[in-house]
């Protein structure tokens, strides 16, 4: 099967169909095993292990938790994908979903306000949870649209932080 996967921003093609992944026509080494009884992957890519934690958040999005970073993924299959080009729903969302708390936690900082100008992978809200600080960032380009936070609010899990509208297009 081949798969669609932006992550930050970024498009990749993935293919699963031979012996080994190829991403972008690049063969990759990869196992990913899943970690019995938790929602923990366990990933070895070119010699390298990673534990990698992925919430489903709808039928094509996830968010990845790797190496202590946090990332927004959109995964699509090949036949959805030209579903969704043929009905125009590809194109709906056009900036960056809103910020939202990873796990429970405390907000150390918020580092933009209402009007902001943000770039894909650009820092918007420092969170400390389990005694470790997750820098929340924005999946693509737009404009603050509400800031839901503030510094020493504890948020649950789930919870709005920065909510963005799309960036004005030129034309």
């Amino acid at each position: 099967m081949r798969y669609y996967v932006t992550v930050d921003g970024k498009s990749m093609e993935v293919d699963l169909t031979g012996d080994a992944p190829v991403v972008d026509g690049q063969r990759v080494e990869a196992e990913l095993s899943r970690v019995p009884g938790t929602p923990t992957l366990h990933l070895l890519a070119d010699g390298r292990s990673h534990v990698v934690v992925a919430t489903r958040r709808d039928r094509h999005n996830l968010e990845l938790h790797l190496n202590g970073e946090r990332y927004d993924v959109e995964v699509v299959d090949e036949r959805t994908r030209a579903i969704l080009a043929m009905t125009g729903q590809g194109a709906i969302a056009k900036g960056p979903r809103p910020v939202r708390a990873p796990m429970p936690g405390l907000v150390v900082r918020v580092n933009v306000t209402p009007g902001d100008q943000v770039e894909a992978g650009q820092s918007i809200v420092i969170i400390e949870a389990m005694k470790m600080e997750n820098d929340l960032k924005a999946e693509a380009a737009g404009v603050v649209e509400r800031v839901a936070t503030e510094a020493g609010q504890a948020v649950e899990k789930g919870a709005v932080l920065v909510e963005f509208r799309a960036e004005a297009e030129d034309g």
